[in-house]
């Protein structure tokens, strides 16, 4: 295998929908301890996750959420799109319905944006 094959191969747009849906689930599991433990506030100092609650008002905290949403998302976008090639005839399309739920992430995770400022 040449070099410049395997850089070609890591230019097409299905590699990039790959390494956005495993980088999307690390984000994502890096992000579950930190929800736990302020789940685990509300039972053993509602005071405290009071603060934290407050400090979720802040407009960096309304950007991060934007940023899990699309997270989230683009996950769940780009797992269908797994499961579609798993159970699907592969077809030409498959650029375009990666780029279709990369949109479509963008899309959910705006309007939750908006909606949360």
């Amino acid at each position: 295998m040449s070099i410049a094959r395997g850089i070609t191969s890591r230019a097409h747009p299905l590699w990039f929908a790959y390494v956005l849906h495993r980088l999307s689930g690390l984000g994502l599991a890096l992000f579950l301890p930190l929800h736990f433990w302020v789940l685990a506030l509300a039972m053993t100092d509602p005071a405290r996750l009071d603060g934290f609650l407050h400090l979720t008002e802040a407009g960096v905290m309304k950007l991060a959420e934007f940023g899990l949403v699309f997270l989230l998302a683009v996950h769940m976008f780009g797992g269908l799109r797994l499961m579609a090639l798993e159970f699907l005839p592969w077809s030409p399309s498959q650029k375009t319905l990666a780029a279709g739920a990369a949109a479509l992430s963008f899309l959910i995770a705006a309007l939750f944006f908006l909606k949360a400022i």
